[in-house]
């Protein structure tokens, strides 16, 4: 019955596998959604996806396959003002008798049939819309199918509670925060061994035994502290067309400059290209320029190069010397030869772009992209992009 649904959440991007659709499959079947829709959303997400950053993508292939499921539109106002009653306070259901669980096709077919016939509110029944009693059609009762109408959730189908996209933030193919650049920096991480340094960090485990050991006498006992040995060099592009960005940029520096678990990091900036000069700020003024062949002689391989820009430029920016197009400056080596010293002098390093992986043969500025990923490891700015980054930083063997 819903294989079309198990082909379009595929479609989707979710990585359904065909053991998770048998499991929901026999949840089914042993009635653990009873007839509501509501259940069966929270069921399917619970069975079928396996992480956050993928619950956006359940909620469009659920709204688009379940679009035409839901309570009958147009309810009459009366009984919505009947359901928002409060139940009285000596209301007890007296009986539940023995209740029987529907099919959805029959409930909204008698749900339709109810809302024809009632003329009058109705509380704690077995069989009009209301309040209370064992009715599948209302709320504050209890039936173990039913639709619920009205009280906490009032017109709130499973559709449209798919519909409004709640997980839409933790996509992990959107662009990202401050926040959440940060959590991803966090896995950048290389320990050092326990061989240096003085011994000031508790050692939990070991003052355990060995207060044990001394029959409930406390006896700490400290270690070396394990640093991270990363170094980070941030090279930005700035101005031009990296302005629609500068919002994202920015989240990225305030993240960089907020993570203090580098060994040490650096942060410079470059207009479209890398070339003779980088620049301490994002003004990218020649007062302060600053020799790239110097810094690439004064900084070590190991640092881990982290170079953002869309890559975007005219193709003589790249290819030809004097390709720089900032008054009163000419450069006597194309630019892609410096991005290539770059790539060959580090050891570990990428580039992450602001557009779109899907627009990178056909925007303007294809060309370049192309050019740029021959050079580099190319990702989007993304959650999951960032994440391949670092992945592709934390190799152990230089990549190129």
């Amino acid at each position: 019955m819903f294989t079309e649904f198990f082909y379009l959440l595929r479609a989707h991007g979710l990585p359904v596998s065909v053991n998770e659709w048998y499991t929901l499959l026999e949840a089914l079947q042993q009635g653990l959604a009873g007839a509501s829709l509501t259940s069966f959303y929270h069921l399917c997400r619970a069975v079928l996806v396996k992480s956050e950053a993928h619950y956006d993508r359940f909620d469009q292939a659920f709204a688009r396959f379940f679009a035409g499921v839901e309570s009958p539109e147009g309810m009459p106002e009366k009984i919505w003002e009947w359901l928002d009653r409060e139940l009285p306070e000596d209301h007890v259901v007296r009986q539940l008798g023995e209740l029987r669980q529907y099919d959805l096709e029959t409930l909204k077919k008698m749900l339709a049939e109810r809302l024809a016939e009632q003329q009058e509110e109705h509380h704690g029944g077995s069989y009009w819309v209301g309040t209370g009693g064992t009715s599948p059609f209302g709320h504050s009762g209890f039936h173990p199918g039913g639709i619920r109408l009205g009280g906490e959730s009032r017109n709130r189908s499973a559709v449209k509670v798919a519909a409004e996209r709640r997980f839409a933030q933790f996509r992990d193919d959107e662009t990202l925060d401050t926040r959440q650049f940060q959590i991803a920096l966090r896995k950048l991480r290389q320990f050092t061994s326990r061989l240096d340094g003085a011994k000031t960090e508790l050692d939990i485990e070991a003052t355990i035994k060995e207060t044990g050991d001394h029959a409930g006498r406390l006896t700490l006992v400290w270690n070396r502290p394990r640093q991270n040995a990363i170094k980070v060099l941030l090279l930005m592009d700035s101005g031009g067309s990296m302005l629609a960005y500068s919002r994202l940029c920015n989240q990225l520096f305030q993240a960089v400059n907020r993570s203090t678990h580098f060994k040490d990091l650096r942060v410079y900036y470059f207009h479209n290209c890398i070339y003779d000069w980088l620049y301490p700020d994002a003004a990218c003024r020649q007062s302060t320029a600053l020799s790239t062949a110097h810094l690439l002689r004064t900084m070590s391989p190991d640092y881990r190069v982290i170079l953002v820009g869309d890559a975007s430029m005219a193709p003589g920016e790249l290819t030809r010397p004097g390709g720089i197009i900032e008054w009163g400056l000419h450069n006597e080596e194309p630019g892609y030869v410096w991005l290539e010293r770059v790539r060959n002098h580090f050891e570990h390093s990428v580039w992450l772009n602001p557009i779109p992986a899907s627009y990178w043969e056909w925007v303007e500025g294809a060309y370049t992209i192309g050019l740029v990923r021959r050079v580099f490891p190319m990702f989007e700015l993304t959650l999951a992009g960032l994440e391949q980054a670092i992945r592709q930083l934390k190799a152990r063997a230089a990549c190129g």
